[in-house]
């Protein structure tokens, strides 16, 4: 009852703040619940000025901490709020108050367990970022070095606490209302949230972040990452090297320092193609004011709060599914769907293939510097409520970072397409991920995985046997009969592969024989 009053009391108070902001969303909610639409009506301000999304980013931002990161999480859920209020969601920016220097001061101590003076010889009272979380502030070492101290906002996880717990109420809320919501998944989506939100909140895990992402660009010198200063990083604390660069969208400060933006566009296009597919761990989160350009025209991240991960199956199902739109092969498109699943086996496959077409084709008519990656999977998620298939949000958080990706294309140059200049490694990783030999190369990791299996499969079997023989394991003789014939296929259909591979090993030899 009493966690039922408060998220009632909260309700209340959101609802009258996305009012004020005429942001209360009473068309979307009229044909399932019409009499609380008809109420909100009368809450909203009809006077408000701007886009739906702008009214919107607008409330969440009065609304706190909570409400903004949930802005930039909706902002990936064009499914959900349409591709306009999504547009106008990513350009919700997290910037807050900073809170005094004298409380920074003291978390750090207490977090690190020693006096300021000892960890720096110089620390700035005056925060250089504030954001939702926490805010950073430049100090510099005993040994010189000048760094930048991330600390969290006081009292921060009790605020979020209490807002993911009023989420998860009205997503089950929603679901009792409405069931056919279930395919959305608002539990799991609220689910995603809170886990990034509970990584975002402890520095150390955002230091680990960093530090994988560093390593998987230890040698490429075009990408780079602040180094950890793990003595002086805990969970409320983050420091890191200084980083000293321009912002990556300031064309005419890159211009003016020497370096080609041209030339940063590259390396930006193919770090960012590295991280996804070929290391399938990104930075999900490289808006303008997460990335930087050095004195030698290199690029340097930071803010490493949202990572984004792929696994090697997800990351083929992307490779694949861009060729299919690529090539015009739509029914490639649909089949890749469907054989992973994203797609119910029960949906019309000719029908899933003619919406791709729909989606595909009118890119195929505009100017390759026109074409969006990032647009074209919005798009494509747009049709999952038709064909059921279900949220992967993996690959929303992906589709937000595209977009952000190819708005740094365009920021630096807009009549350049940044897929383009990636195109090298991306046949590249084709050839070695999608090519014959890589297929060869899947099929026999495979069949030894079945090898190395087989003994103990069959070691079950006897096990089982004797159990029946000894009297151990009371079974219809009916059963046994049954038991043992599945044993029989199953067995059978662990070795028919086995001996292919024995036959292939075989021809080889042979053929090498011969040579």
């Amino acid at each position: 009852m009493i966690r039922f009053i408060r998220n009632l009391l909260r309700l209340l108070t959101i609802v009258r703040t996305l009012g004020r902001h005429g942001a209360l969303a009473t068309d979307e909610i009229r044909d399932v619940a019409p009499g609380i639409a008809w109420v909100l009506r009368l809450l909203n301000n009809r006077n408000a000025t701007g886009r739906p999304g702008q009214r919107l980013a607008h409330a969440l931002q009065e609304l706190g901490p909570s409400f903004i990161k949930l802005g930039q999480a909706l902002s990936t859920r064009a499914d959900l709020v349409g591709d306009e209020i999504a547009a106008d969601l990513a350009e919700l920016r997290d910037r807050l108050p900073p809170f005094p220097g004298t409380k920074a001061r003291a978390i750090i101590e207490s977090e690190l367990e020693r006096p300021i003076g000892q960890l720096f010889t110089a620390f700035d009272d005056h925060a250089v970022a504030a954001a939702s979380i926490a805010q950073v502030h430049f100090a510099e070492t005993p040994d010189g070095r000048q760094v930048a101290v991330k600390v969290l906002r006081p009292n921060i996880e009790v605020a979020f606490r209490r807002d993911i717990d009023l989420m998860y109420w009205l997503a089950d809320l929603a679901l009792r209302i409405q069931p056919r919501l279930k395919r959305l998944k608002p539990r799991e989506v609220v689910d995603t949230f809170a886990d990034t939100v509970s990584l975002e909140m402890d520095l150390r895990m955002e230091a680990s972040a960093a530090s994988e992402l560093a390593e998987n660009f230890r040698d490429d010198p075009t990408f780079n990452v602040p180094a950890i200063d793990w003595d002086r990083t805990n969970r409320r604390v983050l420091t890191l090297s200084r980083v000293q660069g321009v912002q990556v969208d300031r064309v005419a400060d890159i211009r003016a320092a020497g370096i080609d933006p041209d030339a940063v566009l590259q390396k930006a296009a193919d770090s960012f193609f590295n991280q996804v597919f070929r290391d399938g761990f990104f930075h999900a989160d490289l808006h303008p004011g997460n990335m930087f350009v050095d004195a030698n025209g290199d690029l340097v991240a930071v803010d490493f709060g949202i990572m984004g991960r792929l696994d090697r199956q997800t990351r083929m199902y992307l490779a694949d599914m861009l060729i299919g739109f690529l090539n015009r092969d739509y029914r490639l498109v649909a089949k890749v769907h469907f054989d992973a699943g994203f797609v119910p086996a029960n949906q019309d496959m000719n029908r899933f293939m003619q919406a791709c077409r729909a989606i595909g084709e009118p890119v195929h008519n505009k100017p390759l510097h026109e074409i969006s990656v990032g647009r074209l999977l919005a798009q494509l998620f747009a049709v999952t409520e038709q064909f059921e298939m279900e949220t992967q949000p993996q690959l929303l958080l992906l589709q937000k970072s595209m977009l952000t990706a190819e708005g740094v294309g365009r920021a630096l140059n807009p009549e350049i397409n940044m897929w383009e200049l990636a195109r090298p490694l991306i046949e590249q990783w084709m050839i070695e991920n999608r090519g014959p030999d890589a297929r060869l190369a899947e099929t026999t990791a495979a069949l030894t995985k079945v090898m190395v299996r087989l003994p103990d499969l069959l070691a079950d079997a006897e096990r089982t046997v004797g159990m029946v023989a000894n009297g151990g394991l009371p079974i219809h003789p009916a059963s046994i009969d049954e038991v043992v014939k599945r044993q029989q296929v199953r067995t059978e259909a662990q070795l028919r592969p086995i001996w292919a591979v024995i036959l292939l090993l075989a021809a080889a030899m042979v053929v090498l024989a011969v040579r």
